[in-house]
């Protein structure tokens, strides 16, 4: 009998390896894909920023969101400057105070930086006190005044409230209300969407005219004729939660139409046939062979819907259709802005347009890069 030596024929020679991600899950695929999208990373670091500042809010936050000042003062910004001028590595802030000159015009005093008395501005300081969770009480705040003094990065509103931070603690219910009603519209739409493509029949052509007379409705209309149904001295609570409702009732049937289509392509392929050939249950079809198939395109729609609902919030807000006081909303704080003299006068009270423009763009960078990482595979 003969004897194969299977090592090398030779120190030289080298073994070719295949490639490590030849036996990649389908997760890691399209990881592997969206971190070469710049966009997509930029628009998932942003969703993440977004959510931990929501979740922190008050820790975030620098100010009491309810405790007032000066109205309408100016945002203060930050300096490196000494009153000389000289450069300093402590930061701080001017407060604004009366100086002893008349405006010549108006014959009130100039308002100007207190450069006599700066407030140092630090990390971890405290200031305001509020409850972590709302269960942990603690008053450690990300960044303000060392000394607890009043300061304003983004200015004050009418009442003298702190703009940042009330900006901050709206983030919470504005992507609240936004995550809760595209949970909603998922869960409904796709559950619609499947059961109407894989019954097909009778059956789907009912659920597709119900489907076609929810989309035929004006939703803006419809919007303000249902939210002015609630009482104005309902509950906080007890709003909010309708606006969630009708939102989601009427944002429901988009979702369910893409996803009874991409139901219909599946229901013909042929590990599904074969599924049914061998006696598996309308269920287990569904839920184990449709509906993983489905979630790519559940998880980019999803993605893309959220901008839509932040900024139809932010719309119903502003009209005073949708968060009332004490609640804070971007929407809500934007009703200030309804006046084209306050805006020229005091155009920083546009600052929470400027956090609904970074989330818009945070979720649709994120759903486009899940768009071209998904697709491929």
């Amino acid at each position: 009998m003969f004897a194969f030596d299977s090592s090398p024929s030779s120190p030289h020679e080298t073994t070719v390896k295949k490639p490590s991600h030849g036996n990649e899950s389908y997760i890691a695929l399209v990881w592997r894909r969206l971190r070469r999208s710049w966009t997509g990373m930029m628009g998932l670091v942003l969703v993440v920023l977004l959510i931990v500042m929501a979740i922190f809010a008050d820790f975030f936050a620098p100010m009491d969101p309810k405790a007032t000042d000066v109205g309408f003062a100016p945002p203060q910004v930050m300096s490196f400057h000494d009153k000389d001028g000289n450069f300093v590595f402590r930061p701080r802030v001017y407060a604004l105070a009366d100086s002893e000159e008349l405006d010549p015009i108006t014959f009130q005093p100039i308002v100007g930086p207190d450069y006599d008395n700066p407030r140092y501005l630090g990390f971890f300081v405290k200031g305001a006190e509020y409850k972590l969770f709302g269960l942990i009480p603690a008053n450690r705040h990300f960044f303000g005044s060392i000394d607890g003094e009043p300061v304003h990065f983004l200015g004050t509103d009418k009442f003298g409230r702190d703009v940042l931070s009330r900006a901050i603690i709206g983030s919470r219910i504005s992507l609240m209300i936004a995550l809760t009603v595209v949970f909603i519209v998922t869960l409904v739409g796709t559950t619609v969407g499947m059961v109407s493509g894989y019954f097909g029949g009778t059956f789907d052509i009912w659920v597709q005219r119900f489907v076609e007379l929810v989309l035929a409705f004006p939703q803006l209309p419809l919007y303000l004729a249902l939210t002015s149904l609630i009482p104005v001295t309902a509950p906080t609570n007890v709003f909010l939660a309708f606006v969630i409702i009708v939102m989601s009732a009427l944002g429901w049937a988009q979702m369910s139409r893409e996803v009874r289509g991409k139901t219909l392509a599946l229901a013909r392929i042929d590990y599904v046939r074969a599924a049914m050939a061998v006696g598996a249950s309308d269920r287990r079809i569904i839920f184990q062979h449709i509906f993983p198939n489905v979630m790519s395109h559940v998880i980019v729609a999803v993605t893309l819907h959220i901008p839509s609902v932040v900024l139809l919030e932010s719309f119903l807000g502003f009209l005073g259709f949708a968060v009332k006081p004490p609640l804070i909303s971007w929407g809500l704080m934007l009703q200030d802005t309804a006046n084209y003299s306050v805006i020229g006068t005091y155009p920083w009270i546009l600052a929470p347009v400027g956090f609904v423009l970074v989330t818009v763009f945070a979720f649709n960078a994120l759903g486009d890069g899940l768009r071209d990482a998904v697709d491929p595979y």
